[in-house]
């Protein structure tokens, strides 16, 4: 699952990157509000983290442009202004959510996870490729009906993998959205997919040679 954060309050940029990193996100930054857009704009990205009052362009700016441009990867706005009109303005422009500062960040990860939810056309709540069961709202994973523990890292790519069951995913398009995409070499892919065989048996994850990976349907 891949997340733009648009906040220029770097120390909680910081935070932010490290725990969502932690949950298995795949993290990009930007500290304004023009920035932010572009990248938006360009890359595709699972939810947008995106803060109101910004340098350049305000959040309300941001989304209104993405929502013109037909883009309509859930935003979740961040700020600290906790009036109702606030609230009504952020969610009439195109938000889909809201969240005053401060906020803790398990309540965060929880308005995250249920934006990802409610993309129900494109996200189904529960995963399956033969008997490989992926449940993306508990995180539980099972083989044959038998539980399998997974590291979040293994859970994201595995995640990854079962969305795009329909197809060979490459190796750089891994990287880039179940690890920043910029401080990892791309053989970090296949290191993890080697721990995921060694869990779920070796047939789990085929290798289409030159390409990628699928799951095994």
């Amino acid at each position: 699952m891949r997340v733009l954060v648009v906040d220029d309050e770097r120390g909680l940029v910081r935070a932010l990157h490290r725990g969502l990193t932690a949950e298995g996100f795949a993290v990009d930054v930007a500290f304004d509000g023009e920035r932010g857009l572009e990248l938006a704009s360009q890359d595709g990205y699972d939810v947008i983290v995106l803060d109101v009052m910004l340098p350049r362009r305000n959040g309300y700016d941001v989304v209104t442009e993405l929502r013109a441009r037909d883009v309509w990867t859930p935003v979740l706005m961040l700020s600290a202004k906790d009036g109702e009109y606030d609230v009504a303005d952020g969610l009439d422009v195109g938000a889909d959510d809201y969240l005053t500062k401060p906020f803790a960040f398990v309540v965060l990860v929880s308005r995250l996870r249920a934006l990802l939810r409610r993309q129900g056309q494109v996200r189904p709540p529960v995963l399956t490729a033969g008997d490989l069961v992926l449940d993306p709202a508990t995180r539980r994973v099972t083989r044959a009906g038998e539980a399998v523990a997974l590291t979040t890292r293994e859970l994201a790519l595995l995640e990854y993998l079962m969305h795009h069951a329909d197809r060979v995913v490459g190796k750089v398009e891994l990287r880039d959205h179940v690890w920043d995409g910029t401080g990892e070499d791309v053989n970090v892919v296949e290191v993890y997919v080697g721990y995921l065989r060694r869990k779920l048996g070796r047939e789990a994850v085929e290798t289409v040679r030159g390409a990628g990976y699928r799951v095994a349907s």
